[in-house]
């Protein structure tokens, strides 16, 4: 069943979505044993069907400062709609929404504030960037990305991966493929090459544990909570625009 807990009304109320999953489990876990919040609810679609999540999360939006969701893009969509008609603030760590689903969740960014990143890695995020500074200083070298996840991962290429290329692509004109592993239990890998005509350059980051993303997600929740209406990612929470 759903769970929702009794609140400190001196801590930030964070409510997880998509609980049952590998990434909203950690993610439980991480507001549970954070002194600065409380769980305000742990909610997952299979345990309560659609409707059901939907008439928990309208629910526990009242008392709640914030919610981060890791479902799939059609529910998230539907949670930033929630979201936004009760004015609160929304992390979204799902992957692989296409350009309408975007749509509705710049939509909904209009009227509370939604924190959007495919990685909630700040050293990633950082290294996407550097990724990009180094792509608009070398215009003569080959790029190329490669990705490695686990083999139940859905998405191929990575939402991580297109977040490279397309900042990538903003300074550099080349094509700039990617290649996709999925094997094993690999929690994420990505490497972006640089090959010029006599040197070699690689930028790599490789995650050890989905502890990573579900500390960064509550890192973007907590810096979230007090924004106005918009659409966020870790180069605002990092001050990474002008680089």
């Amino acid at each position: 069943m759903n769970i929702i807990e009794r609140m400190d009304p001196l801590k930030t109320a964070v409510i997880v979505l998509g609980a049952a999953g590998k990434m909203g489990f950690k993610v439980t876990e991480q507001v549970r044993n954070d002194p600065r919040c409380s769980l305000a609810g742990a909610l997952d679609i299979k345990t309560s069907g659609k409707a059901g999540l939907l008439r928990a999360l309208e629910a526990a939006l009242g008392t709640a400062d914030v919610a981060i969701d890791f479902t799939d893009p059609a529910a998230a969509v539907a949670h930033a709609a929630l979201c936004a008609r009760a004015k609160k603030p929304l992390v979204i760590g799902t992957t692989g929404f296409n350009a309408r689903q975007l749509n509705r969740i710049r939509k909904a960014s209009g009227t509370a504030p939604v924190f959007l990143s495919p990685n909630m890695s700040p050293a990633v995020n950082l290294a996407i960037a550097v990724a990009r500074l180094m792509a608009a200083r070398l215009p003569d070298f080959d790029v190329r990305i490669s990705e490695s996840h686990h083999k139940f991962k859905k998405d191929a290429p990575s939402g991580t991966a297109l977040n490279f290329k397309a900042r990538i692509g903003e300074v550099y004109k080349g094509p700039v493929p990617i290649t996709s592993v999925r094997a094993g239990a690999i929690v994420g890998e990505h490497t972006v090459l640089y090959a010029g005509p006599h040197e070699l350059l690689e930028l790599t980051h490789s995650a050890q544990s989905r502890e990573v993303f579900a500390e960064g997600a509550l890192r973007a929740a907590l810096w979230l909570k007090d924004k106005r209406p918009g659409l966020y990612d870790y180069s605002d929470l990092l001050g990474l625009k002008n680089i």
